[in-house]
């Protein structure tokens, strides 16, 4: 983790000169979904504060969500790297809510088997503008995803493919698909081999998705709209998610 800190400090100080400005992003939606997963219920307020560097080929940030009830809290820290069609991203994740079970009281314990946070990192691809499909791989580099006798780390890995279609006036419909599994499987609580990862319980399909968006203005103001239906095979669930992009700038 120290050699991951080291780096964005370096690539700062060699961008610090280039164009470089700050963004903020506010979202308002009904839950927070990820990977075939709902990490909260209830109306969710997510807020994105990022530094652009190295005219855009690079961004460093930090990200916060919080539910209304309180019950979920989360804070990010994330760095992302812009090269033509590739983005190579590296999240912090540090995910804090109350009556959590594993350790989320400790913000700077990254000690491998105490650590409730974990590290990810994505490289995806968008083929061409023409046909705009886009494959990314995550993996679990670091951090809460150990296997059940907290021996080793699964380095689970999520697979997502997905195409967004264009439509007329301003809608895009975005379909997509992703597959987990554990690249290194380790062994349950009683000591047995366990095909177990961050994501579900085997190999398997554990996300699929059709997300609608579109942008309107109000008093000249843009809000725009998402709608995402998600389905999860692996544990029998689906989910509705709303949200709207309170500003951005």
């Amino acid at each position: 983790m120290k050699t991951f800190y080291l780096l964005f400090g370096s690539l700062f100080l060699i961008c610090h000169a280039a164009h470089a400005q700050f963004h903020l992003k506010a979202n308002l939606q009904n839950m927070h979904l990820w990977r075939g997963m709902e990490v909260s219920s209830g109306m969710v307020l997510t807020t994105d504060l990022s530094y652009s560097l190295c005219n855009g080929h690079l961004v460093a940030g930090l990200w916060g969500g919080m539910n209304s009830r309180g019950s979920y809290k989360e804070f990010n820290h994330y760095l992302e790297l812009y090269y033509r069609r590739f983005k190579l991203a590296f999240w912090d994740t540090y995910n804090f809510s109350p009556g959590a079970a594993y350790n989320n009281s400790e913000y700077f314990n990254y000690k491998a088997k105490e650590t409730g946070r974990f590290l990810d990192a994505t490289l995806s691809y968008s083929i061409s503008d023409r046909f705009p499909l886009s494959i990314s791989a995550s993996t679990l580099l670091f951090g809460r995803d150990r296997d059940e006798a907290n021996r080793k780390n699964r380095y689970s890995t999520f697979l997502f493919v997905s195409y967004p279609i264009s439509m007329k006036k301003g809608w895009v419909i975005t379909p997509g698909i992703g597959t987990a599994f554990a690249c290194s499987p380790g062994r349950d609580s009683e000591g047995h081999f366990s095909k177990a990862h961050f994501y579900g319980d085997e190999w398997g399909i554990v996300h699929v998705s059709l997300s609608a968006s579109y942008s309107f203005s109000l008093f000249d103001h843009p809000l725009p709209l998402t709608a995402c239906a998600m389905w999860n095979p692996q544990s029998n669930k689906g989910f509705f998610q709303l949200g709207v992009c309170l500003f951005s700038f």
